[in-house]
């Protein structure tokens, strides 16, 4: 899990960094990171446990859950806090140092978003 988490941060930096900067580019470039996330979550938890078709279907709908609703909190906690800046603009178009902690924080807490349920649909089946 520590390497997806990784491999998510890196990624979603990278495509920050280099990415498109369109509006829909860079939208969907990050939605593609999200969708892999999701997806490598949950195809590492089900592959680490031996999981039959049924434990693969249920992983990869609690992950993409999950993952959903993540992404959902992350963008009502962000319109929260961002009055609270006091940036010039908007944070995407600033090169503030703020805005590369926050988006390794989203590939985080989306790594996170996805596991959770995970973890709570192992519980259950024990």
């Amino acid at each position: 899990m520590k390497a997806i988490t990784l491999l998510a941060v890196a990624a979603m930096l990278l495509v920050e960094v280099f990415g498109s900067k369109a509006s829909v580019g860079g939208s969907m470039s990050f939605m593609l990171i999200f969708v892999l996330v999701m997806l490598a979550v949950a195809i590492f938890e089900a592959w680490s446990n031996k999981r039959g078709a049924m434990g693969w279907i249920v992983n990869l709908f609690a992950s993409v859950v999950g993952g959903l609703v993540a992404v959902a909190l992350i963008g009502i906690a962000m319109e929260a806090m961002l009055p609270y800046l006091h940036l010039e603009g908007s944070l995407a178009s600033s090169q503030h140092p703020l805005k590369f902690v926050l988006v390794a924080a989203i590939a985080i807490c989306m790594v996170l978003g996805s596991w959770l349920p995970l973890w709570a649909v192992n519980r259950l089946r024990h």
